[in-house]
C-alpha cells in the first residue's frame, strides 16, 4: 500500500511540473484565435453551469418586469452590449468575430428561454475565458434587472417602445460616464 501511495504522490508531482512547465514556456495557448485545449469546452460549460446553479437568483425577483424596464433595458443593452451581440439588423462586427468564443447573436437566437435568474447572473458577474464583462461593478441592481427583462422577451414579445429601440438602436444617445467601480477589493482588482 505504502508503494501505491507513493507512486500515485509521484505521478501527480510530475503531473503538476509538467502543467507548470507548460504553463511557463507557453506550451499552453494564449491566443484568442487559437484552437481550446481537449476538454477545455467542457470544462468551461460545467463549471458555469454549476456556477449559475448555485449562484443565480431565484424567484421573487427585487424588481418587476414592467414595459418601463424593457425600455430602459433596450436603451442600456444598445448602449453596452450591442456592440458585441448585435441589434435587430446587424451582422456579427470584427469585435465579434475576433472574440474566441462568439458572442450569440440575439437577433438570430436570444435568451428568452433562459430564466431570468440566469440572465441576470450572466450580466452581472460576465463569463470568465470569453469576451463577456461583468456589468455588476458599474450598473446598478435596477439596471441590471432591467437588461436582463428586456432580454427575457423575444422581440416580437417586446412592447413597443423596446421593440422600436431594438430595431432603431441609432436613436439611442451614447452612453453617460459610469461611476466608478463599485465591490470588494478582488472585484476591482479584476476591473482594472
Amino acid at each position: 500500500m505504502r508503494a501505491f501511495v507513493g507512486g500515485l504522490l509521484v505521478a501527480i508531482i510530475v503531473l503538476l511540473l509538467f502543467a507548470f512547465v507548460a504553463v511557463k514556456t507557453g506550451l499552453v495557448p494564449a491566443r484568442a484565435d487559437g484552437r481550446p485545449l481537449p476538454f477545455e469546452r467542457w470544462a468551461a460549460r460545467a463549471s458555469l453551469a454549476a456556477t449559475i446553479a448555485r449562484e443565480a437568483p431565484k424567484p421573487p425577483y427585487p424588481f418587476a418586469d414592467t414595459p418601463a424596464a424593457e425600455q430602459r433595458g433596450a436603451t442600456l443593452y444598445v448602449q453596452n452590449c450591442a456592440v458585441c451581440h448585435g441589434t435587430a439588423h446587424t451582422t456579427p462586427n470584427a469585435i465579434a468575430l475576433g472574440l474566441s468564443v462568439r458572442p450569440p447573436q440575439f437577433n438570430k437566437r436570444g435568451v428568452d428561454d433562459d430564466p431570468p435568474g440566469v440572465t441576470y447572473w450572466k450580466v452581472s458577474h460576465g463569463i470568465r475565458f470569453t469576451g463577456m464583462p461583468a456589468f455588476g461593478g458599474r450598473l446598478d441592481e435596477k439596471s441590471l434587472w432591467d437588461v436582463t427583462y428586456f432580454l427575457a422577451h423575444k422581440p416580437a414579445d417586446l412592447t413597443s417602445a423596446a421593440r422600436a429601440i431594438w430595431q432603431h438602436p441609432q436613436s439611442v444617445p451614447g452612453p453617460t460616464p459610469l461611476p466608478e467601480p463599485r465591490g470588494t477589493p478582488g472585484q476591482l482588482a479584476n476591473t482594472r
